[in-house]
């Protein structure tokens, strides 16, 4: 073969071999970040992907998600959130204050679509709801600031109740303002308030021994991550206690719990795959409004009798 001929060819083959790259072009990966674990979030999950493929993302056709659970232990968060970071994903997917902080920390630049239950602009996440302004935007959900009216329910329920405990855990960076929140709201209709704190699953077990020697009438389960996991262990506890409850996810309410008052998890869900689906579109999360809900879900188990202890 002539040489020249034979740069041609090679030439040729270069040519070829450059536009199978360009057609090839590398799939994208999503970080999964969550606080809890697949099993309980197996249905939320399910809804992520529906928003993804509403933008035109399929996993395993199109688009890679990485997924990693603290399964309820939030010391785990930033080693996880590294983990994504190191790995280069293209934009972090993630829930609840304790995952949002950690993702925040570990990256600047990395898009980050959170659902989150407290305010974004008064926790610091964005420089406002209809201009995020940085590498964060998503769906509020509204945890914390439906724990008022979640107290005033429940005690309209069972109005003889006058002391109701509240359940939170401790480890979570908002429990605090939940505690003074709900500290306000309880003064204001004149009822006594109750403390409970569990952070691990025996906790819970001496939460509730807690309740029952205090003879509250009621109690109110706060927005977290780890109490949500321990759903049907705190359902079991109620209805063995008969303590009437209140929750924040309809979730509680399908398994036998009392009472639930918040948004869809699976709605909310929904429009973070469609959020991380328009950032892997092009689409800048600093553009992209911090969405409210504008519903909220009020769910009675007509088979659960508001019974007060």
């Amino acid at each position: 073969m002539k040489r020249r001929e034979l740069l041609l060819l090679l030439g040729g083959a270069m040519t070829a071999t450059r536009a199978l790259h360009a057609q090839q072009k590398t799939m994208p990966v999503i970080g999964f970040l969550d606080s809890t674990s697949p099993g309980a979030f197996a249905p939320l999950v399910a809804a992520f992907h529906q928003g993804l493929s509403e933008t035109g993302y399929v996993e395993g056709q199109n688009v890679t998600i990485e997924y990693r659970w603290a399964e309820g232990h939030f010391d785990r968060l930033p080693a996880l959130a590294a983990e994504l970071v190191a790995r280069k994903v293209d934009v972090i997917a993630t829930g609840a204050t304790p995952a949002i902080l950690a993702a925040k920390r570990a990256t600047s630049t990395i898009p980050i679509v959170f659902s989150g239950g407290g305010d974004p602009v008064r926790g610091g996440l964005v420089a406002s709801l209809a201009r995020p302004g940085g590498n964060l935007t998503g769906i509020t959900i509204f945890g914390t600031e439906l724990m008022a009216k979640r107290l005033e329910l429940l005690s309209d329920l069972v109005p003889q109740a006058r002391l109701i405990a509240l359940l939170v855990n401790a480890n979570n960076p908002v429990a605090e303002r939940i505690i003074q929140d709900v500290h306000e709201a309880a003064r204001a209709k004149g009822l006594q308030l109750s403390i409970l704190k569990a952070s691990i699953e025996s906790e819970i077990d001496a939460a509730f021994a807690s309740l029952v020697q205090q003879q509250a009438g009621a109690l109110i389960v706060s927005p977290d991550p780890f109490l949500g996991s321990r759903r049907e262990q705190l359902v079991a506890l109620a209805a063995r206690h008969a303590v009437p409850a209140i929750y924040q996810w309809r979730e509680f309410a399908t398994i036998g719990g009392l009472i639930s008052y918040g948004t869809s998890l699976t709605a909310v869900l929904r429009l973070v795959g469609i959020y991380a689906g328009r950032i892997l579109n092009g689409e800048k999360p600093a553009d992209l409004p911090v969405q409210q809900p504008t519903t909220f879900e009020l769910v009675v188990n007509l088979k659960t009798p508001p019974r007060s202890a």
